[in-house]
């Protein structure tokens, strides 16, 4: 499932040489499908997605199955994931959380904040403050166990209640996390309305404020079809982690205008003609997100997806035709 040659890899200048790929779609990606998949399947989409070169997988939430039931079964699934020569980081909503994933032996867990007050509201019924508040033990006990932390924070660049978010106020929350001991930040475009010159703006302001970009993920949605743009303007900054889910799966379950994330292949397709190492091989990933589209009963979204395997399509087609002559 790939194309002889191509992408040509075209090296730009000021780029990173590798970059990170978080990969969010058994997580983030399965999290507001409707019909639940099955735990094995789920190990499965994992499995594969380590085999084909993904180092960082997030694997699920240990959220209360009231607000996520997709996720009800992490107690089930984490298990099955042992051994596996990957980073595998959990969501932990709160304390409860927290222990519920220690006690499975979870050595990476994030956190999920927001810049906006309305999004704190739906997403955590709690303030801004209230929710920075719940996640200090948290972060102070994960960080004293050793155990590497995260920090989403949702709606940096717009939020469907309350429209354009205010740089200042994006910064603010970054610092209270950082300053809480999380190790790395995840700046998340939820509904997918960022720019490039929105997400150079914010990563100099953060930088201003002493934020390193070595801290820094992105994590773009694709509603308006910015999110590569949007990469591509966050690498020119420095960063080198990028969040991105299979075949493009996902939404916000609190966020009903938040469309699908980027997709890996999408990503890996652009990284790959910029001569940006990944460690991932395409070919396997894009059979991968095929076989999860299958279990899903629909297609994938990603472009990438769906014009390599439209390829492979056509080769068998030719093959099979050539064997009647």
């Amino acid at each position: 499932m790939t194309v002889r040659g191509l992408p040509m890899a075209v090296p730009a200048p000021g780029l990173p040489t590798r970059v990170r790929i978080h990969e969010v779609g058994a997580r983030d990606g399965l999290q507001n499908e409707k019909s639940t998949v099955p735990t094995a399947v789920k190990a499965e989409f994992v499995h594969r997605l380590a085999e084909a070169g993904l180092t960082t997988i997030e694997a699920t939430s240990f959220v209360h199955p009231k607000w996520v039931p997709q996720l009800a079964d992490a107690e089930q699934l984490f298990p099955l994931l042992s051994g596996l020569p990957v980073e595998l980081p959990v969501l932990v909503p709160n304390e409860r959380g927290l222990d519920r994933a220690l006690a499975l032996g979870a050595r990476r867990v994030a956190v999920f904040a927001s810049a906006t007050e309305s999004f704190a509201k739906a997403n955590l019924n709690r303030t801004v403050d209230e929710s920075l508040a719940m996640f200090h033990p948290v972060v102070e006990r994960a960080k004293a166990d050793g155990v590497h932390v995260r920090g989403y924070l949702s709606m940096c660049f717009g939020d469907p209640w309350e429209g354009a978010v205010p740089v200042p106020q994006v910064v603010r929350v970054c610092r209270a996390l950082i300053d809480m001991g999380c190790d790395e930040l995840s700046l998340g475009d939820t509904i997918g309305v960022a720019t490039p010159g929105h997400v150079e703006e914010l990563l100099t302001a953060l930088g201003e404020e002493g934020i390193p970009v070595s801290a820094l993920g992105v994590h773009f949605h694709d509603t308006y079809g910015q999110a590569l743009a949007n990469t591509l303007a966050a690498l020119r900054h420095g960063v080198t982690t990028v969040d991105a889910s299979a075949g493009g799966l996902g939404g916000c379950p609190f966020a009903k205008s938040a469309t699908g994330n980027l997709a890996t292949e999408d990503l890996v397709w652009m990284l790959t003609g910029l001569g940006i190492d990944t460690g991932v091989d395409l070919g396997r990933l894009v059979a991968t997100s095929v076989w999860m589209a299958g279990r899903l009963g629909r297609p994938s979204p990603s472009r990438t997806v769906r014009a390599l395997s439209h390829e492979d399509a056509e080769g068998q087609e030719g093959r099979e035709a050539h064997k009647e002559q």
